[in-house]
């Protein structure tokens, strides 16, 4: 299985769906806890949802299993926690839901996932950390 990451901010239309089309994702895995109001524009979840079943013919998730916590994503964003320390618990959150393993059996029959989440210029998004998490699982346990 193929996994990339791209983010639902400061991009165009036009480049979010040429990467999807060029990765020819077959799964547009939605990740993030807030995609449902008006900031997330062409990405806001039911339009997110229409323009990937109709510009890239793949299909769509919107999965918060693989999201940080509310009070983990606050504490980044909000509280100054350290990008390194948001990572080690965003890594617990997913251990603790037994989640990656899971992500492979919920998802194990796509052979490329387009996994969208929120990194700007001056942030790092936890959509890059699942890639990892995931890549590391692939290598550990499917090969």
């Amino acid at each position: 299985m193929k996994i990339d990451v791209l983010s639902a901010y400061q991009t165009t239309a036009e480049e979010f769906f040429e990467k999807i089309i060029g990765w020819k994702a077959d799964l547009v895995l939605d990740v993030r806890l807030k995609n449902t109001n008006q900031l997330a524009g062409f990405t806001k979840q039911e339009d997110l949802e229409y323009f990937t079943h109709v510009i890239a013919h793949a299909d769509y998730a919107h999965d918060v299993e693989y999201a940080p916590s509310k009070t983990l994503l606050d504490s980044y964003l909000d509280d100054g926690l350290p990008y390194e320390d948001y990572f080690a618990a965003y890594k617990k959150e997913m251990d603790e839901r037994g989640a990656i393993p899971e992500f492979f059996k919920k998802y194990g029959q796509y052979d490329s996932i387009a996994i969208v989440g929120t990194a700007t210029k001056k942030r790092h998004s936890h959509a890059e950390e699942l890639k990892l998490l995931l890549d590391a699982y692939q290598t550990d346990h499917l090969r």
